[in-house]
């Protein structure tokens, strides 16, 4: 498996509210096919059963493709579905009671908004951090905003992997450049193309973070 750094680079959310002629699973495959480096499986309306039945299929899929599974806040389906991580908010359980529950062997990733929600997740056990929303997002409407200048500063003020959400795509990655993040997670641009081509989209959109990511190390 590749390392924590490596996976938040092309970051795919999953959202089944998406409309789309294909089911879930076949986007997903397309988007793995087209070298997104990390999934999240994000269901807010099923039901227990229905969502453990659909995490079981996304772990066998990713394992296809050597690519990990995070699950979105449910922290029983992700020990359920052997999935690779767990992504909790700041309103959800607390880091150390997660790791309690999942173990050392389960990476799990944070929303922040700010430094000190950050350095706070650092310091309790997160393995990574999911920063935003930096742009306007249609996913996500009530969503807290962050901005560049604090993006900068969480990056700067943590030693762990940070992924940037929140309007993410094409035109709006570039403007990263020289944040400090790692990678960049995306919903929408990922999983609903305007030419529909998914596989196409993540092509193009890993190489954007690539040249984003490199410039920011340099």
């Amino acid at each position: 498996m590749k390392s924590i750094k490596d996976m938040m680079l092309l970051y795919a959310v999953t959202n089944s509210k998406l409309v789309s002629k294909q089911p879930l699973i076949e986007q997903v495959e397309s988007a793995l096919k087209g070298g997104i480096t990390c999934l999240q499986l994000r269901e807010k309306d099923l039901d227990e059963e229905s969502f453990l039945s659909e995490a079981i299929q996304m772990k066998k899929l990713c394992e296809k493709y050597n690519v990990p599974l995070i699950i979105n806040d449910n922290v029983n389906i992700a020990i359920q579905c052997k999935a690779n991580g767990v992504h909790v908010g700041q309103s959800d359980m607390e880091v150390s009671e997660v790791r309690k529950l999942v173990g050392d062997n389960i990476i799990i990733g944070v929303s922040a908004h700010t430094v000190e929600e950050a350095k706070k997740a650092e310091a309790s056990g997160a393995d990574y951090l999911g920063v935003g929303a930096i742009y306007e997002t249609t996913t996500k409407p009530d969503a807290t905003f962050v901005s560049l200048d604090e993006l900068k500063r969480i990056c700067s003020s943590v030693k762990i992997p940070v992924v940037a959400i929140g309007g993410m795509d094409k035109n709006t990655i570039p403007k990263l450049s020289r944040t400090g993040v790692d990678g960049f997670a995306m919903v929408s641009a990922i999983f609903s193309p305007d030419d529909g081509n998914i596989e196409k989209a993540c092509k193009n959109l890993l190489q954007l973070s690539k040249n984003i990511v490199s410039d920011i190390e340099r």
